[in-house]
């Protein structure tokens, strides 16, 4: 196992209810200002009920917070907060507003072009605004951990930035709130945290067993539940499962003292940012060419992935891999995910703007072993079409 640091300040309030308890956890002096997406808490009452908690808070909102959010839509925000002195942020939905609200809480204090902050991967960040979480679509893991992934609609770029002021102070988790949501949100959201598992599962053995049987447990939770989810939306045990295996895919824990890929993730970020795809449905386009072309490479945890993921032990290794790759789609199309560029139109002179874009962002050693330049990248890509 490799040395490292764990730290995770983020206070998980999870249950029914849980709303209930959010006055407490803000200071009462606190002037909170609401950040939600597009509306959906206010039609399914969640917006009411966070309302009615904080009575006695002088409180504002600023709604429209996209799916990958945007530089543009967020900037609109600071500046609301700046002017009206607005000093605690309460990011109210999924994984896009509580990334968007932590650029916001990095920006408000920014004295320079706000965009550096992600371009520079967040170095330059000195602090943050305080904030917290209720979460109503459990997938990114942004609820507990420090990370945010932006996009700038005038650059069409999505890049990631991280810094260790964005923790939220606290995150509550109802998994009632998320019976209503509609099918194709259940299935990103599953996924989503299926290869934020992956990512930091799927790469070599440095013997980190706590980790390899987390992530194996998470995995195989995520592959029992997932369906079950679309068959039986408001069956509570299944969503609470599913939610506390979003947040502990990509809140540090899983991925303390062993190599970490993420390739599958920027390469996704091009094509979300190009072609407009949700997140989830790149990574599941993605995932399964990239375990393809860069099978040699992770030949020990695809065996192992094999074996304690999909049961799959005997016949040679080359097929137990591809077996196992091949289980891997067909629990994406269970889960109503396509497994190809083609299946949305992206044909191969898109794949070569999408690797000039890697190009430009940066991204050409990527992976545990930063060994994915841009010409692997278009193999892979190619693989996917």
């Amino acid at each position: 196992m490799n040395n490292f640091k764990f730290y995770n300040p983020t206070k998980i309030i999870f249950g029914a209810g849980a709303i209930k308890e959010l006055a407490g956890e803000i200071p009462q002096n606190a002037r909170v200002l609401i950040t939600y997406g597009g509306g959906s808490v206010r039609k399914n009452g969640v917006l009411e009920e966070v309302y009615e908690a904080l009575q006695g808070f002088e409180t504002g909102e600023f709604g429209g917070i996209e799916p990958n959010p945007s530089y543009e839509t967020l900037m609109r925000c600071v500046e609301k907060v700046r002017q009206d002195k607005f000093d605690f942020l309460l990011a109210v939905g999924g994984g896009s507003v509580i990334d968007g609200t932590k650029f916001i809480a990095a920006a408000v204090p920014y004295q320079a072009e706000a965009w550096e902050i992600v371009k520079t991967r967040a170095c330059k960040v000195v602090n943050s605004l305080t904030f917290g979480t209720v979460l109503t679509l459990p997938a990114s893991g942004s609820e507990m951990n420090c990370g945010s992934v932006i996009s700038h609609r005038q650059l069409r770029a999505k890049l990631p930035f991280a810094h260790p002021s964005l923790f939220p102070r606290f995150s509550i988790l109802d998994p009632t709130k998320t019976y209503s949501l509609p099918p194709r949100q259940i299935a990103n959201g599953v996924i989503d945290a299926f290869v934020h598992i992956t990512e930091q599962y799927l790469t070599y053995p440095v013997e980190g067993k706590p980790q390899d049987r987390f992530a194996e447990g998470l995995l195989l939770t995520l592959v029992e539940e997932g369906p079950r989810a679309l068959a039986e939306p408001e069956n509570y045990n299944v969503r609470a499962n599913i939610m506390w295996c979003a947040a502990l895919a990509l809140n540090g824990l899983i991925g303390a003292g062993v190599p970490q890929d993420w390739a599958t993730h920027m390469i996704g970020h091009e094509i979300t940012a190009l072609c407009g795809l949700d997140h989830a449905q790149t990574l599941a386009v993605v995932m399964p060419a990239m375990l393809k072309i860069r099978s040699r490479e992770k030949k020990e945890k695809l065996l192992q992935y094999a074996e304690r993921i999909w049961g799959i032990k005997t016949g040679s290794e080359d097929d137990r891999i591809s077996g196992a790759i091949e289980k891997t789609k067909e629990y994406f199309a269970v889960m109503q995910a396509p497994t190809s560029l083609s299946a949305y139109n992206i044909n191969g002179e898109t794949i070569t703007t999408i690797v000039g874009r890697l190009k430009d962002h940066g991204m050409t050693n990527l992976g545990e072993r930063r060994n994915v330049t841009p010409e692997v990248a278009e193999m892979i890509l190619r693989e996917c079409l």
